[in-house]
């Protein structure tokens, strides 16, 4: 069947270290100061570094998944029967701490069992899919809800990622070396050192633009076009030339039927890393060219920190925001220009979005890159 039906998204909530709501998000990423601070939900005697973007009280990852979930839903007006119809792509990491401890366990259900509980909890009848493919999670859980809607297999979907700053991802993040030891993320700028994690719990509601209308729904934003490439160059590094991510941008352009010179924005992946920022920055100007100096670009993980599988949603939710209230977020942590890098980064103040046309893209272990291309509705 041809793809047909316009995807668009009616409903979002988001949990940051910025807030409990998307108002807090979005005003946090606009303000532009990093939310870093010491981690005191477990201990970080001995690690080199001590800092991450976490809120001071949250519940399980469980508890803070259905509240979004629910949110999202009562954002977009999704009564009962609409909800008992509407399916959940579900992205998360888990781990022990996701829902509680059966008597006589040494840990929580695993991973499947998670999107089975939500579903049931928030009233979703429809399909369900789970989502482990780490810092792409969510981006392709959209990829493939939009997908299913714009060729008519399913009406509407909610997408919902979560993770919360953990010992076990924390350890392995420090040991590798990948966390910046000065306690600050600087995409694209020379001096990075490196990312830092922090709390992410998003939900978005994608439906089919009939059944938006039926509905009477509010549309934030349509979701125009998607793409995914892999670019299996390293099991940890992307491709020093882009082109994974590359390739991931261009379908996500053919599938909205959009020339590059339509894309006003760019929500980057940048975690604030030596190679994979100068690598997405190679992506962008294979795909975008002389043009990529002067084409806004920002990396919001520079103030909320990498929320792995979550960062995906959490992104396209500050994407979405940004077009909708015309300001464009700035970067944090910016030092001096570097040559590998030639980006037109937005720095110090957010800017004015005169563009109906946006980009989110990630990228993630492995040589998985997607691209989500967002419209004004």
């Amino acid at each position: 069947m041809a793809e047909r039906e316009p995807v668009r998204i009616t409903g979002t909530h988001a949990v940051s270290a910025l807030g409990r709501d998307a108002d807090a998000l979005l005003s946090g990423v606009l303000a532009g100061t990093p939310a870093f601070g010491p981690v005191r939900r477990f201990d970080t005697t001995g690690r080199r570094v001590t800092v991450a973007a976490t809120l001071p009280h949250v519940g399980t990852l469980a508890d803070e998944l259905a509240d979004a979930i629910d949110r999202a839903g009562r954002a977009a007006g999704l009564e009962p029967a609409d909800r008992a119809d509407t399916g959940l792509f579900l992205a998360t990491h888990g781990g022990p701490h996701t829902l509680p401890v059966p008597p006589g366990a040494q840990e929580g259900p695993p991973v499947p069992a998670l999107v089975g509980h939500l579903a049931a909890r928030c009233g979703l009848g429809g399909r369900t899919r789970t989502y482990t493919t780490a810092c792409v999670s969510a981006s392709t859980a959209v990829a493939d809800a939009a997908t299913l809607i714009r060729r008519g297999d399913l009406d509407r979907v909610v997408v919902a990622a979560g993770y919360l700053v953990e010992p076990d991802q924390y350890a392995l993040f420090d040991a590798g070396r990948a966390l910046a030891v000065d306690g600050a993320v600087r995409p694209f700028s020379a001096g990075r050192r490196g990312l830092l994690l922090g709390d992410g719990v998003a939900a978005v509601v994608l439906e089919s633009a009939g059944a938006a209308a039926r509905r009477g729904a509010p549309t934030l934003a349509t979701v125009a076009g998607w793409g995914r490439a892999g670019d299996a160059y390293h099991p940890c590094q992307p491709h020093p030339g882009g082109d994974g991510l590359a390739r991931a941008v261009e379908a996500a352009l053919r599938r909205a039927g959009l020339p590059p010179a339509a894309v006003g924005y760019v929500n980057a992946n940048a975690t604030g890393t030596a190679f994979s920022d100068a690598s997405e920055a190679a992506a962008l100007v294979q795909v975008f060219g002389e043009r990529v100096g002067r084409l806004p670009v920002s990396s919001t993980k520079s103030v909320h920190g990498h929320a792995l599988e979550a960062s995906g949603l959490l992104e396209l939710v500050v994407t979405v925001l940004a077009l909708r209230h015309g300001k464009l977020p700035p970067t944090a942590g910016w030092l001096a220009p570097d040559p590998d890098c030639p980006l037109d980064v937005i720095r110090d103040a957010p800017r004015p979005a005169d563009t109906p046309h946006a980009l989110s893209v990630n990228a993630a272990f492995g040589g998985a890159n997607t691209a989500l291309l967002v419209s004004a509705p």
